[in-house]
């Protein structure tokens, strides 16, 4: 499957592969952020609405994802915190200065961090199965997260496979679907000698809802931004009752509910995010 992020740049000294699609218009770029375990690939079903649509796009894998570098160093900080300079030097990297945020699960994390700390380069925010709060990390994943990074590092690479992978699926209702398209590439991304110490140092290690409890009685300042909220009605990874919340916390805010889509909407539903984000960017 081909990737979306096809190009690679050093941003603070660490290589963030990166992809940019359709042309330069009169209308306010369009970045978009993946989550985890994902990549930028979850967003190769909504990016050529985007683009028919006339933006401009811009997408990236987050440092220690997908295609971007995989820091050896295990205390480099790849959390949701550590990521918002990676955008920023990527954003002065692509020279924008204004755009339209789009952001699904840790991504949305990044994207209100951003958003609060520089609100007048935001154009919009559309947050798609967010975390938020201390709505993160779920507890299946905090009873696995108990028994130990290093111990989930060196479990037997079948068995992981088979676990993550079962994992993978629960993000979707159309599990045949994923399984015939991305299912192997996301797993490939978190497996192997590489791949699989990196989600848990990388990734899982991050887990932590600091990041946005600590902005989260700042979320009314959102509210001065058009901000759509969209959410899988059959998510059960951040369950329908958070978007509720960050609704009520964001003044102004609008919600909008996808039936039969779980929390990987993109590749639940990717015709209908497209156009109600489409909608939304108008």
């Amino acid at each position: 499957m081909k990737p979306l992020a096809t190009e690679n740049v050093l941003i603070n000294g660490w290589r963030i592969a990166y992809g940019v699609y359709g042309t330069q218009s009169d209308t306010y770029p369009v970045v978009l952020i993946h989550g985890t375990p994902s990549s930028s690939l979850i967003w190769r079903n909504v990016l050529p609405g985007l683009v028919s649509a006339g933006h401009h796009v811009y997408v990236f894998d987050l440092l220690g994802y997908g295609l971007s570098e995989r820091p050896e160093d295990p205390s480099v900080d790849t959390s949701i915190s550590g990521q918002v300079p990676i955008l920023e030097g990527l954003l002065a990297f692509w020279r924008i200065d204004s755009f339209h945020l789009i952001a699904h699960d840790i991504g949305g994390g990044i994207a209100q961090r951003f958003s609060i700390f520089s609100p007048h380069r935001v154009r919009s925010l559309a947050l798609i199965d967010v975390v938020s709060f201390d709505s993160y990390p779920s507890r299946r994943t905090k009873e696995q997260m108990e028994m130990g990074l290093e111990r989930l590092i060196n479990v037997e690479d079948k068995q992981h496979r088979a676990h993550f992978r079962e994992w993978l699926l629960s993000a979707v209702l159309d599990q045949q679907s994923l399984a015939e398209s991305s299912l192997d590439v996301y797993l490939d991304y978190i497996s192997g000698p590489v791949g699989q110490a990196s989600l848990f140092q990388h990734q899982v290690k991050h887990y932590d809802p600091k990041h946005t409890l600590e902005i989260s009685h700042r979320y009314h300042e959102l509210g001065k931004l058009p901000v759509k909220i969209i959410w899988g009605a059959n998510d059960t990874w951040q369950v329908l009752d958070w978007a509720h919340k960050l609704n009520l916390a964001i003044p102004g805010s609008s919600l909008e509910v996808i039936d039969h889509c779980g929390h990987f909407s993109p590749e639940d539903k990717p015709e209908q995010i497209t156009a109600i984000l489409t909608a939304f960017l108008k």
